[in-house]
């Protein structure tokens, strides 16, 4: 179902889309809004939504509308802008960007989210982790498919290589965003498509928004593929404290199951893609480096905020959603 809005932006969009408005945001609104706001955030991701699976009741063609794409556009330049400003350093290295990414704390002195689960984190926390990750993970893989035509030799065979592991490998009950349902299940949550959206901050909002940017633009297929890398090389670590978190707050195996098969399955991916894609890519388009680093270090960016406003709310022992789940 379509979302309740979150500020005048989104309430011109989704009237639009429910059939009972006729008048969208203007353009100078947009372009004065908070990049990062709930407004502009939720506003895109429901335009992005058209893309993927769409709403009930919202007709089909408003896909691919002119005025609708008008309005997202210019969310998508205040987004794109505010990404550039705070989240890329302009550089174009990208072996150093990458080697960046592979630099980990020693012991258990991280401070990001997985870091203070593994540590201290209790099953509401892990509860709220994954309803707020179930954006992203339920789509997992979807936006990164964008960029496959949009490659050649070395990047392409590489890309739909590790997009092949993504989803399965041939097999349903495989796909990771598969294994990830069954871990919402496990953990007493509501594992449908999207159910979670209402609930969930601005800041995890941004973090699927700018999959879908990257994703649908071919200009940004650099700043796809270096999203891409960053989310494969950060993950086999990052899901190994996740896997112990879950173990010790006394989850199931299903719930088990998705970070352990990520520990594995990214380890081997991120040769992958340094090696393949990342380098299959520059050799083609050598230009490209400004981009690849800029996807980097924009999901590194927009990481630490919705990480800085997870913790933020747990230290201070109230829920991080917009409303609290209900227990399992």
């Amino acid at each position: 179902m379509l979302p309740p809005a979150r500020g005048p932006l989104s309430e011109g969009v989704l009237a639009v889309l429910a059939g009972g408005g006729t008048r969208l945001p203007d353009t100078r609104a947009v372009h004065r809004s908070d990049a990062y706001g709930d407004d502009l955030q939720l506003l895109l991701y429901v335009l992005y939504e058209l893309h993927y699976r769409g709403f009930a009741g919202v007709d089909e063609r408003l896909e691919w509308d002119p005025a609708l794409l008008g309005v997202r556009a210019a969310a998508e330049d205040v987004f794109l802008d505010a990404l550039r400003r705070d989240g890329g350093s302009g550089r174009t290295d990208v072996a150093e960007a990458v080697d960046t990414l592979q630099l980990e704390p020693v012991g258990d002195d991280g401070r990001g989210v997985s870091h203070h689960l593994q540590r201290e984190g209790e099953l509401w926390q892990l509860r709220e982790y994954a309803a707020v990750r179930s954006l992203y993970h339920l789509k997992e893989a979807d936006p990164h498919l964008w960029v496959v035509p949009r490659l050649r030799g070395r990047a392409k065979a590489a890309m739909v290589a590790v997009e092949f592991d993504e989803f399965g490998a041939g097999r349903a009950e495989d796909v990771h965003a598969r294994l990830f349902a069954d871990l919402m299940t496990d953990l007493g949550l509501d594992a449908r498509y999207g159910h979670y959206l209402d609930v969930a901050p601005a800041q995890a909002l941004a973090t699927v928004n700018m999959m879908s940017l990257f994703g649908l633009h071919r200009r940004l297929r650099g700043a796809l593929v270096g999203h891409f890398a960053a989310v494969e090389i950060t993950s086999s670590p990052g899901s190994r404290r996740l896997a112990r978190a879950l173990r010790r707050a006394g989850a199931g195996p299903a719930a088990q199951r998705f970070y352990d098969e990520h520990v594995e399955a990214d380890a081997v991916h991120e040769q992958v893609v340094r090696h393949e894609v990342i380098d299959g890519l520059l050799e083609d388009e050598p230009g490209l480096a400004a981009d690849i680093v800029l996807g980097i270090e924009a999901t590194g960016h927009l990481e630490d905020l919705l990480g800085d406003h997870l913790l933020a709310a747990w230290r201070e022992g109230r829920s991080a959603l917009r409303a609290p789940l209900t227990r399992p």
